[in-house]
């Protein structure tokens, strides 16, 4: 067990989220962390796009003493950040002089222009990158800025290794000051979910991600279940989720003739959804690693999903789960393989459960937030002379392989 960071009077910490919509699962992490900061005495500010008043996390946040601030409103056609909403943070930052800026981006790439300000105004930060893309690589004319804004944060944070050794190799630098990260779930962690049962009567699946195409590949699914022989099968899958897709999917879903397929819109009650499913099914082209996938775990479900991002370094093909390429033959395969042993899918869901449990830890805010107070630690201890940021990314080290003899 790790000893608690030795940061206790007050420290000051800015978190910037660039997530374009009003919440996204991306920021869970940064939002528990910051409460969890803020509960224990420390100053906390936070900028995100369209912020909404009545939504939990930002109630929980100002019922903290947090300030909360627009880092830009809709509607949302101009460009995601433009150069006075840059200069309004500058001002902040300035006049607040926090002891560490957390940055969480969407991606691993669309916060780097707030990093580069930090790195202007002389102050640490860290970068949480919450997915890479393999299609996805960033023009030769800005590798050197990325890699000057990656190399120069505290601690660059990432939800899956894959993230982080594409990131790596898009920039064409190791990155020494690295860290994989989990995000906050929405499940209790304590046992999976009685199983539903049924399947004599049918495979209910549920494909729980934001409508976007881009990312979740949701039509490659509905093309996959257009094949006659799913159409003749008694297989339902439930899309859960909102998002820029939503119509073209339903209109997709219609013009292919696909019925056994249904949109059941955005739901907080995730166990409420695995009480009735059997299994996750997430087509996806990107990925960082998905709360769906780890909650669908937890609850005791396995998962038929792409080999992107984290999700194979959490689903253990055959055995807690199927993997599939994200392409309309392999996810086809994978859903044949889970349609053939749909009599093992509940002890495959037992394993899934234990295994999910090994790899994320039951607090992941509450780690997140000591992670951060312990950069705040080494950065004053180099102030004073003892160590520095080599000293984070020689800690970073440690905690991932283990103290070396």
């Amino acid at each position: 067990m790790t000893m608690p960071p030795r940061v206790t009077s007050p420290r000051r910490f800015a978190f910037v989220s660039t997530c374009p919509e009003t919440w996204g699962g991306s920021e869970e992490l940064w939002a528990g962390a910051a409460a969890v900061l803020a509960e224990r005495g420390h100053r906390v500010s936070a900028f995100k796009t369209a912020v909404d008043e009545a939504h939990p996390r930002i109630q929980l946040l100002k019922s903290l003493s947090c300030t909360v601030r627009n880092l830009r409103r809709p509607p949302l056609p101009q460009p995601l950040v433009t150069r006075s909403h840059l200069l309004s943070l500058a001002a902040h930052l300035t006049a607040r002089r926090p002891d560490l800026v957390v940055v969480s981006q969407g991606d691993n790439y669309d916060g780097l222009h707030f990093g580069y300000l930090c790195q202007k105004l002389r102050l640490p930060y860290t970068l949480i990158s919450q997915k890479a893309t393999d299609h996805f690589w960033p023009q030769d004319r800005s590798r050197k800025y990325r890699r000057g804004v990656f190399a120069g944060a505290a601690r660059c944070f990432f939800v899956s290794e894959h993230n982080r050794r594409l990131t790596e190799d898009q920039n064409g630098a190791t990155l020494t000051n690295a860290s994989v990260v989990r995000n906050p779930y929405l499940v209790a962690a304590d046992q999976p979910l009685p199983w539903p049962g049924g399947e004599g009567g049918g495979l209910r699946l549920a494909c729980v991600a934001r409508l976007y195409l881009l990312d979740k590949g949701q039509d490659i699914l509905l093309r996959v279940l257009a094949r006659e022989k799913w159409k003749g099968r008694s297989l339902h899958v439930s899309f859960f989720g909102r998002g820029i897709n939503r119509e073209g999917l339903a209109d997709l879903c219609a013009r292919l003739g696909v019925r056994n397929a249904s949109f059941e819109g955005q739901t907080d009650d995730v166990p409420g959804i695995w009480k009735r499913h059997h299994a996750l099914v997430l087509p996806s082209r990107s990925e960082g690693l998905p709360l769906s996938l780890v909650e669908a775990m937890m609850c005791g479900r396995p998962a038929v999903v792409t080999k992107v991002g984290g999700n194979a370094e959490v689903v253990e093909d055959g055995v807690t789960g199927f993997l599939a390429a994200p392409a309309e033959d392999s996810i086809d395969a994978a859903l044949e393989e889970a349609w053939g042993r749909r009599a093992e899918l509940r002890e495959m869901g037992r394993l899934a459960a234990e295994r999910i449990r090994t790899l994320v830890p039951a607090d992941p805010a509450g780690e997140f937030a000591d992670a951060l107070l312990d950069i705040v630690r080494v950065l004053e201890e180099a102030k004073a002379g003892r160590g520095g940021v080599q000293a984070i990314r020689d800690e970073a080290s440690v905690g991932e392989q283990g103290p070396t003899t």
